[in-house]
């Protein structure tokens, strides 16, 4: 979902006397490359998906545990926006999720014109947020709540969006009006999901709509799946339902299996 980049070099916050961004950038590069761990990246590659004509055919892996990116991405958080969008051009995942991280960093303490330009550039960048936990790190922590008290139209947008990833990023943003107490641009957005072919979006709905039910009102998600739960696929139902008992479960499995057998 492409839009105009913010104007500038993108700093959102003073630097310190003496900084050199292009420096920055370099050791940003250079840490995460002395955290490389061979092992862990070919567990990775696979996990992720990496070979060729899967969802992440290209992606590169040094083999970093989240944890030691996210120290890295607190290290560097004063990084401007043109940095981050280095980091966000290269092909290692490391490289772009640190980058992404940074930006969750940055956004809450941000004024609103910086949220702004944050919100923008992220839009600007979703062809780099090209990986499920990419998504997952990022989405709710700056779509969702700079669309909190905005038009939701964005969220269409990217719901209808040929990218599986926007179409995450769609899905995800509403995780932060969940954990406000309020679900309905989840179900909303996850009516308009129901027929996506992408096992990543059948996930990414279920899940959201299990988080509904919990945080919520499992009467709201009730109601959801008994007027869509034929209709959804298998793993999103599977998903939806993973917290109700046994018994309820099967009732709403069979619900699905009837429709799908009618098809």
């Amino acid at each position: 979902m492409k839009s105009a980049p913010p104007q500038g070099k993108g700093a959102l916050f003073p630097q310190q006397t003496g900084y050199h961004s292009h420096m920055t950038v370099a050791n940003i590069q250079q840490d995460l490359r002395e955290l490389a761990d061979p092992e862990k990246a070919k567990i990775l590659s696979g996990f992720f998906k990496t070979g060729p004509g899967q969802y992440g055919e290209g992606d590169q892996f040094l083999g970093i545990v989240v944890d030691k990116t996210r120290a890295l991405a607190k290290r560097y958080r004063h990084l401007g926006l043109d940095e981050i969008g280095v980091l966000l051009d290269s092909r290692v995942h490391e490289d772009r999720l640190v980058a992404l991280l940074i930006l969750t960093l940055q956004y809450p303490i941000a004024d609103e014109t910086s949220r702004a330009a944050i919100y923008r550039f992220y839009l600007a960048h979703t062809d780099r947020v090209n990986n499920w936990d990419l998504v997952d790190c990022s989405a709710e922590h700056i779509v969702g709540p700079y669309l909190r008290d905005r038009d939701k139209t964005p969220l269409t947008t990217l719901a209808q969006s040929a990218s599986v990833w926007e179409r995450r990023i769609a899905i995800l943003a509403t995780y932060h009006y969940i954990k406000l107490g309020d679900p309905s641009e989840t179900f909303r957005i996850a009516e308009a999901l129901l027929g996506d072919s992408h096992d990543l979006i059948h996930k990414a709905v279920g899940w959201m709509l299990r988080e509904a039910g919990k945080r919520c009102s499992t009467e709201a998600l009730c109601a959801f799946l008994d007027g869509h739960g034929e209709r959804m696929p298998r793993t999103m139902l599977r998903y939806a339902i993973e917290r109700f008992s046994p018994e309820k479960r099967a009732q709403y499995m069979l619900l699905g299996a009837r429709s799908r057998r009618k098809a």
